[in-house]
């Protein structure tokens, strides 16, 4: 039926079909996760509130939107504490947050790399308190003197496509990982890292190709570290005799291994309190960014005191022992996995 009066009549039509058919825009205000309780967020975030809050503080600079609607902010750093927390598929991260799938991998990869760029913020050698405290408080172990640290490697398991240099990542347990080289102090701090050697290498060559081997080497530092027999015994690194004869040599070696336990029990920590690190489903690149967030956020909690998870000691990990007519066990230069320390204002 026509109308006299308007001169397009079709066209009216399609706009009254629009409009019955254009669904209203709905905002929905999400929870503020500081609303829950503390053993809530301990067990989904790994932080308390005051720490998310300090946490949100540190890193709005470099992820928060335009929009402060909605706990934005907040939302975007617990997504990826939660991920951290669990390791869990990011569609499960998802549908637990309510969130889709393309959002949480955002906001995974923002917070990430915004952890990364903080890294030599948290992450100081010898440590952030004085290097006589640090010396005291390892000497109060077990009697072992001049200890600015402990050092050893971890493997984190990936599973990505590899390409050409998977054999690179074939560690000596017949698994693709990546590993990660720490020093730690008295306190489970994390005080160096190394997370870019794929798992084939040895874990004497990763020390011996790292910057703090050489800053060690140039006499910067004041005191030992203390490591196991896959390194080779140096002035400024301590090992374990191979055959202790009774006498001083058994004292020195339990009073070591007293001491280097503090980087098993870090690993130990760190591993509970992040479990994506016993598994990552990521690139090798990505995944030597996400292990450096975690370390920085491991770090930040063991400063605050937060809540440390139940964590048995990592077992000690076998490895070939050094000695002066063996080479590296691993042949060739394999390929490192660059992650690029971002300034403060990217």
């Amino acid at each position: 039926m026509t109308s006299a009066f308007v001169d397009d009549t079709v066209e009216l039509g399609a706009q009254i079909v629009r409009g019955a058919l254009r669904l209203e825009r709905i905002f929905r205000d999400r929870i503020n996760p500081l609303a829950f309780p503390e053993e809530y967020l301990y067990e989904r975030y790994r932080f308390s509130s005051e720490g998310l809050t300090y946490l949100c503080q540190l890193l709005e600079p470099y992820i928060a939107n335009a929009t402060h609607r909605s706990c934005a902010l907040t939302v975007y750093v617990c997504i990826a504490l939660r991920y951290f927390a669990t390791g869990s598929f990011l569609y499960a991260v998802g549908d637990a947050e309510n969130l889709s799938k393309n959002t949480v991998c955002s906001a995974i990869h923002k917070v990430a790399h915004a952890l990364t760029g903080l890294a030599q913020t948290f992450i100081v050698f010898p440590g952030t308190c004085p290097t006589q405290t640090i010396k005291e408080g390892f000497y109060s172990m077990a009697g072992f003197p001049r200890v600015l640290g402990c050092i050893d490697c971890t493997h984190i398991p990936i599973s990505a496509s590899l390409g050409e240099n998977e054999g690179d990542y074939v560690n000596r347990k017949s698994i693709h990982s990546l590993n990660i080289q720490a020093t730690c102090d008295h306190r489970c701090v994390i005080t160096s890292l190394e997370a870019k050697w794929p798992g084939s290498v040895h874990d004497s060559r990763i020390f011996s190709e790292s910057s703090l081997c050489h800053k060690l080497e140039q006499g910067l530092f004041s005191g030992v570290l203390l490591g196991d027999r896959g390194y080779a015994c140096q002035p400024f690194l301590m090992t374990p005799y191979p055959d202790p004869g009774e006498g001083p040599q058994t004292s020195f070696n339990v009073a070591h291994a007293k001491t280097r336990v503090r980087i098993e029990m870090t690993f130990g920590i760190l591993k509970a309190r992040f479990t994506c690190l016993r598994g990552l489903r990521v690139a090798p690149e990505r995944a030597c960014c996400i292990i450096t967030a975690c370390v920085v956020l491991h770090n930040i909690a063991t400063m605050r005191k937060e809540r440390t998870p139940p964590a048995n000691p990592q077992p000690p990990d076998v490895v070939d022992p050094i000695t002066l007519d063996q080479g590296f066990p691993t042949p060739g230069p394999p390929k490192r996995c660059e992650v690029p320390v971002l300034p403060f204002n990217w």
